[in-house]
């Protein structure tokens, strides 16, 4: 059912008024507008509010009792409408984005100290999912934006860069590797070697560049989550390699680093979104600020 908002608002300065005229200069109309306004509300409801004469006006038995339910209308009406305006000016609301998992560990946390120390009274929703889960999150409005892991160019996203995260090998402390500060990657090929699942998007990444340059290595363990090969590494089950961003700093002690090269091999972050996304204005202070902080240009 269409409210006829206008001939609310009408009947009640009319009423608050005690003229058609008083009521038509209070809303800046014209006298014959105010009193159409009126009869077409008094025609949807199918009675008369108000009695009019050439000389008088004055409610109706159905107009007194109307009058109270059509001032809190509008009262209603007014309070919803400040209030979607001062979210959209103080950009308050909930969001829900969508990450890959390792982007949680390093890359995120000091944007959302910063977010929230702004926004505080905003909560954030966080699905951190494989790469190409992050992009369905997004392309079916699960989340409104996410940060994933470049690759094939997807027609209805936008595609802004954000960082390059370099691959490295982990080791435990006790690992014959331990102590080295950089390796060839053709020296891993006697090492039992812990690496991401098919599943995982380093996958896809990680086998293009070492079949480019023509390296094999053994996996002997596979597994969906960089936080798992950690896990491993860290009880000494083998050396893995990760995406530097996935290792957080001091929680592993007994976790040592070393730089891959020959080549040297890293993946793009990009912030993606739909095309046609008109985002909340408490999604998009985040997203402006997770912009501004990259280090890459699109």
């Amino acid at each position: 059912m269409k409210i006829d908002t206008l001939g609310v608002q009408a009947f009640v300065t009319i009423a608050d008024r005690g003229s058609f005229q008083s009521a038509a200069d209070a809303l800046h109309v014209t006298q014959t507008a105010i009193t159409q306004r009126l009869r077409k509300l008094e025609d949807f409801l199918g009675v008369m509010l108000i009695e009019r004469t050439t000389r008088s006006m004055a409610l109706t038995d159905i107009g007194r009792g109307f009058l109270p339910q059509a001032r809190r209308l509008l009262g209603e009406l007014s309070d919803a409408l400040v209030e979607i305006r001062e979210t959209g000016m103080t950009r308050r609301g909930d969001v829900s984005i969508a990450c890959v998992p390792t982007v949680g560990v390093q890359y995120l946390p000091r944007i959302l100290q910063a977010y929230s120390a702004r926004y505080p009274h905003n909560r954030i929703k966080i699905l951190d999912h494989a790469s190409s889960a992050v992009t369905e999150a997004v392309l079916r409005r699960e989340a409104e934006f996410g940060i994933n892991i470049a690759g094939e160019h997807h027609p209805d996203l936008t595609s802004v860069p954000l960082t390059e995260d370099r691959y490295v090998l982990i080791c435990h402390e006790d690992h014959p590797l331990a102590k080295r500060r950089r390796i060839a990657w053709r020296q891993l090929h006697d090492h039992p070697l812990i690496f991401a699942g098919e599943v995982s998007g380093n996958r896809a990444l990680l086998d293009v560049a070492l079949e480019t340059s023509s390296i094999a290595l053994r996996s002997f363990y596979e597994v969906q989550r960089s936080s798992t090969a950690l896990g491993l590494v860290a009880q000494g089950v083998g050396a893995a390699v990760v995406p530097r961003l996935a290792i957080q700093k001091g929680a592993y002690p007994n976790v040592r680093t070393v730089e891959l090269t020959q080549p040297a091999v890293s993946r793009t972050l990009v912030l993606v979104a739909r095309k046609t996304a008109q985002l909340s204005p408490a999604a998009q202070a985040l997203y402006d600020m997770i912009r501004q902080q990259a280090t890459l240009k699109a």
